[in-house]
């Protein structure tokens, strides 16, 4: 299948060049990423992480334990409780017993800053979206499928280096 050139873009004269050009722009999206991160999470007065804790959180299907929490993040049980607390004093998330099992505490999303969190998203997403609207269906479900093997791969390498099997 023949691969089109994008306007701007050189056509990598082999495989070698090619990965070297992927190595050089995956540090830079990783870095881009993490600016970005800093700089979201500086305008609404948050920690990186606390910022990508409320990401997580809204994907998860209900309230979760800090345990969870810890898990999502890669934190510590300890440092996963002193961002709750972070994230209670801003209003972002409550805390409350497990009907269930009184021993569990449950964190739970506010809706209200969820959606002021929303609306800020809101009003930088157009500019992302516009960007897809330059890739066809096929290309975009390629990035999809990328993105999910990249999670995946993270998460095991994620593992690898916390176990020392480096």
């Amino acid at each position: 299948m023949a691969q089109k050139k994008r306007t701007g873009e050189r056509a990598p004269a082999d495989r070698a060049e090619l990965m070297r050009e992927l190595g050089a722009v995956s540090r830079r999206y990783m870095a881009s990423y993490a600016l970005f991160n800093q700089a979201l999470a500086d305008h609404l007065g948050l920690h990186p992480t606390d910022l990508q804790c409320l990401n997580l959180l809204g994907l998860e299907p209900g309230p979760v334990t800090t345990g969870r929490i810890a898990g999502l993040t890669g934190l510590t049980t300890g440092s996963a409780t002193r961002l709750v607390d972070r994230l209670e004093k801003a209003g972002y998330v409550t805390r409350r017993r497990d009907a269930e099992d009184r021993r569990k505490v449950l964190v739970e999303v506010v809706p209200g800053r969820m959606a002021e969190l929303g609306k800020v998203w809101g009003r930088l997403n157009g500019a992302w979206w516009e960007m897809f609207d330059a890739y066809d269906d096929g290309e975009i479900a390629l990035i999809a499928t990328h993105m999910r093997r990249t999670v995946d791969l993270s998460a095991a390498q994620v593992e690898r280096l916390r176990s020392g099997q480096l």
